[in-house]
């Protein structure tokens, strides 16, 4: 989800819920410790050079129990960050702390911002070698002799 979206999802909400895919939810005392960019230049397995940015939410839980973050202070915290930082409308990456700091996408489910598991994968498929499916053969079709090893021989 790119930051516009939820701007707008924002000014439609009367509280800022944030959700683990597990369905538990970060506490309602949680603050919004930063918000800013990233950039991160790599090259992938096939020699491609690559730039991602992204927005970044933290999400921090304290202490002071009686701290509610309403839709409309974090929407002046982004719209500050927007204009002395310069950010852009790229996607959200959002840190939390649950047993380490864990980097997290976001969706917003209708009701709360869900933070999504974020996976790895491969960039470059095409020249890594890989092969984008598992081969399936037949049993049938595969030689006994295979591996020079036949039944009862004691090789396997």
């Amino acid at each position: 989800m790119n930051l516009s979206k939820v701007k707008q999802i924002l000014q439609t909400l009367e509280n800022v819920e944030f959700q683990l895919e597990n369905e538990s939810f970060v506490p309602e005392h949680f603050h919004v410790t930063e918000v800013g960019t990233s950039t991160k230049t790599f090259i992938d397995c096939g020699g491609v050079i690559r730039t991602e940015n992204t927005v970044n939410f933290q999400l921090w839980s304290a202490d002071d129990f009686d701290h509610r973050l309403k839709p409309d202070r974090l929407l002046d915290i982004i719209r500050l960050s927007e204009e002395k930082l310069g950010i852009e409308d790229h996607e959200i990456e959002v840190e939390y702390q649950t047993e380490t700091i864990g980097k997290y996408d976001l969706e917003f489910n209708g009701k709360t911002f869900v933070l999504k598991n974020k996976t790895a994968a491969c960039l470059a498929v095409d020249a890594c070698g890989i092969p984008s499916e598992k081969q399936k053969k037949n049993l049938a079709d595969l030689s006994v002799n295979q591996n020079g090893c036949k039944p009862n021989s004691g090789c396997c």
